[in-house]
């Protein structure tokens, strides 16, 4: 079988992931982390374009990799309409969206015309694969107390069905035969129910449990008192639960581990903070379960949270009686997006075309 050379990128807002592969194998993984200094010479996100982009082309060089040897190239998804998952192969349609209608600002947002641009120099043709927007829930799934909100489908979905297609093949099981409840353990924290191949329902970390820095769902009287009484912006109180809550406000770190040493040093507190992190965490896992009449075929514990034993532990002590708990704590964006990407080029899944919406 032909190998394929595929260069996966992944503009972070902070920094730029770049790898090549052959087939499944990494010639090469690197994070560059970029000086704030930097960034800030650049008025809007897309005046990195070609900063970010030359580093692309220079780290190749640097690693010995030209570009004639490339088969594809994958990008993160940026900031996309609702999409259904898998991979969309990038077009001018989807350029434009990312460049001027994008759901959110983000340096994802950069991934794809990236490149695009690559690609179109080699006439190669260039993928993203899985985007944080992928949405496959069900109408039921959307409908809440008020007409004019629904559910949204945002989470950690290439993590998550990178780790369902991974528990599939082990197995020996076609994820399109599974039903799965996948929790991915990281900054944030999102929880989804997969049925025969589809995300069909999202537990996203604006409404789950909360996390190393995020407040997740939280009591909503309470909620709007404290927003009418603090005065501020909602980009202000935005910021502030989505850095300021969960690990962070209850023990003033984000950090997993520093809460765990605290625990082993016999810190009351922390210990009653972080095991109602996983005491949440079940709580949305079993509704999840009710969703499917309980018939599930494994929970996964993914993300880089799922590296802790205290926490799995918890986790595992109170939902094991749903269904087997499997944990798989690699969160490899880089070789999700290229193995994805891998089984298109195989023939094994077929790319979406992206129209773009106005």
């Amino acid at each position: 079988m032909k190998k394929e050379r595929i260069l996966a990128i992944n503009p972070g807002s902070t920094s730029t992931k770049i790898a090549v592969y052959d087939d499944e194998l990494p010639l090469f993984v690197k994070t560059i982390e970029h000086d704030k200094e930097d960034l800030m010479a650049f008025a809007e996100i897309f005046d990195q374009y070609e900063y970010r982009k030359e580093l692309v082309l220079r780290t190749m060089e640097e690693k010995g990799i030209t570009r004639d040897t490339l088969t594809a190239v994958v990008a993160r998804g940026g900031l996309l309409p609702p999409v259904p998952a898998g991979a969309f192969e990038i077009n001018d349609d989807m350029v434009w969206q990312l460049h001027y209608k994008p759901q959110n600002e983000h340096a994802s947002n950069l991934g794809a015309p990236i490149a695009y641009a690559i690609a179109n120099e080699l006439g190669l043709k260039a993928y993203v694969y899985d985007p944080v927007t992928v949405d496959e829930m069900e109408p039921i799934a959307r409908v809440t107390g008020l007409p004019e909100m629904c559910r949204k489908s945002l989470g950690h979905p290439l993590n998550m069905r990178a780790a369902a297609h991974k528990y599939a093949a082990e197995a020996g099981i076609p994820y399109e035969k599974l039903n799965l409840i996948i929790a991915h353990l990281g900054g944030g924290i999102t929880i989804s129910l997969h049925r025969q191949g589809k995300m069909i329902d999202m537990v996203s970390d604006e409404e789950g449990p909360f996390s190393p820095e995020r407040t997740g769902g939280l009591p909503l009287f309470q909620t709007l008192e404290m927003a009418a009484d603090a005065g501020k912006d909602f980009k202000t109180l935005y910021k502030y639960v989505k850095t300021r809550g969960g690990l962070m406000g209850h023990l003033g770190t984000n950090d997993a581990r520093s809460v765990e040493k605290r625990i082993t040093g016999g810190d009351k507190h922390a210990e009653l903070i972080y095991e109602a992190m996983a005491h949440n965490i079940s709580k949305f896992i079993g509704g999840l379960a009710t969703v499917v009449h309980g018939e599930v075929d494994a929970i996964i514990i993914t993300g880089g949270i799922a590296h802790s034993k205290m926490i799995t532990d918890w986790i595992i002590e109170r939902v094991s009686f749903i269904a087997p708990v499997e944990v798989i704590p690699e969160e490899n964006e880089m070789e999700s997006m290229a193995s994805g990407i891998l089984r298109v080029l195989r023939g094994q899944e077929q790319a979406n075309i992206f129209i773009k919406v106005e």
